[in-house]
């Protein structure tokens, strides 16, 4: 998210006077609960000799994770007794597996990688073991090293719960050499409407080159994430803060409307289903002329894209920055049997040594960006990453989780709403608008139902 903070304390419990229900988790958890006797087996058992273990590590289906998964062989020559075993599945199947087997105690994974919005709820839940006590020990792990907003919002009452595999923020990212043949140049803090009249001029459908490559797939890590940055920097909010839905407000509904007018004016054919992965392939391929996505996304860039690409901040309306915050990391679960080697390896696999690993082992556009300032100083990250690098930094120490927004609002968090339910809610309400993308029902209609989808998630948190 994708997955994103100077003057910020990131990612903290929702504020609100009573505790979150788990109505966004509780099929996951009921259903593994009737089924966790007899479905997931020994989990972290030990391996084949005296003394050694074997971990598992759910990990998500993305190039950061399968390197980590190439490298692993290079912690088992320093650590013979600990081998670890890799389930990689794709962010859905992920997340409802993971969440099933730490709510349940169920023991199947050691580790899994989870995102700034799971870390705070689930610490609340007890779920996560606390590992500020074992960080505090490990001198050379160097906590002082992590870039702040990044740390931060892997917190939950000062402590910290998972540690960071990788940043990032959201940029725009765009073709210098196709904004200069149509006589355009991009500053480097663009409003929405600046990229908006750029993205109508330079789409051109005739060589199969649109506009701008703007995320429509349903799901709120999907078509939310960027979508919501542009409803917060409209000035539109989930909540007013009395926990009353706002999706029907004008400023709501004038953002939804910009967002999906932009992508059918000037957005490639098929947008409801285009995600990240869709739309980095769609800009690689020389068919987008801008795309506004994860500042992760520019580690991906490949031939022309790669080489005449320029970025920009988030663009803009009424808020100085808009750009999200998310961090993929590695949290192990409060019940975990191996917590001594699980921690091992995880401090290994986000630490400054791991990442000179993955310069020197395969190379250092793989290297995972946004957690460890020391990772912008290497020269060698820099030959690869300087168009973007500062840019990255300064995305993420300006992303504001707590005022994400113009108005206050009662939760935390840029690209979501830092509520459980907010899964299922964020899903449904993205449902809703990509088929306003489609055009089999209007932005104002898909609102009004979303409002009320909204509405009755609101009334658990009424004050």
């Amino acid at each position: 998210m994708g997955e994103q903070a100077s003057p910020t304390p990131g990612v903290g419990p929702a504020r609100h006077s009573r505790r979150p229900g788990l109505t966004g988790m509780a099929a996951l958890v009921m259903t593994a609960l009737l089924g966790a006797a007899c479905s997931l087996g020994a989990g972290g058992g030990g391996g084949g000799g005296s003394g050694s273990v074997t971990l598992t590590v759910a990990a998500v289906d993305n190039p950061q994770m399968v390197d980590l998964q190439k490298l692993a062989p290079e912690f088992t020559k320093q650590h013979s007794n600990i081998q670890v075993k890799f389930v990689v599945l794709p962010e859905n199947q992920l997340r409802q597996q993971v969440t099933q087997d730490i709510a349940t105690n169920s023991g199947r994974y050691d580790l899994a990688t989870i995102g700034t919005y799971e870390v705070p709820i689930w610490a609340k839940n007890n779920w996560l073991e606390n590992l500020s006590p074992r960080i505090s020990k490990d001198s050379s792990y160097d906590e002082s090293d992590l870039i702040p907003g990044i740390s931060k919002a892997l917190t939950y009452k000062n402590n910290m719960y998972a540690v960071p595999f990788y940043g990032e923020s959201s940029f725009l990212m765009y073709r210098k050499d196709l904004l200069q043949q149509a006589c355009l140049t991009m500053p480097q803090n663009p409003t929405w409407d600046q990229v908006a009249a750029a993205a109508q001029k330079l789409n051109n459908p005739s060589k199969q080159i649109y506009g701008i490559c703007l995320r429509g797939l349903p799901g709120w890590g999907e078509q939310l994430a960027p979508l919501d940055t542009v409803v917060n920097t409209f000035g539109g909010r989930w909540f007013d803060e009395q926990w009353n839905a706002q999706l029907t407000s004008p400023k709501f509904v004038e953002a939804v409307n910009f967002y999906v007018n932009t992508i059918k004016t000037a957005g490639p054919p098929g947008s409801a289903n285009n995600g990240f992965t869709e739309c980095l392939n769609t800009y690689n391929g020389g068919h987008a002329a801008m795309w506004y996505d994860a500042t992760s996304g520019a580690s991906s860039l490949t031939g022309d894209a790669a080489k005449n690409s320029g970025y920009a901040y988030a663009p803009v309306k009424e808020t100085k920055y808009s750009g999200w915050l998310w961090a993929w990391a590695l949290g192990m679960s409060a019940s975990g049997k191996n917590k001594d080697a699980a921690f091992t390896f995880m401090s290994w696999a986000t630490s400054k040594d791991y990442i000179k690993l993955v310069g020197q082992k395969l190379g250092w556009d793989h290297v995972p960006p946004g957690t460890r300032k020391s990772t912008y100083a290497l020269s060698e990250y820099q030959q690869v990453a300087g168009g973007f690098a500062q840019l990255t930094l300064d995305s993420i120490a300006n992303a504001d989780v707590n005022h994400p927004t113009v108005d206050p609002v009662p939760y935390t968090g840029v690209q979501y709403v830092d509520i459980p339910e907010f899964t299922e809610l964020g899903t449904q309400v993205s449902q809703q608008i990509a088929s306003a993308i489609v055009g089999t029902t209007t932005v104002d209609q898909a609102l009004q139902r979303s409002q009320g989808f909204a509405a009755d998630v609101g009334k658990k948190y009424h004050k």
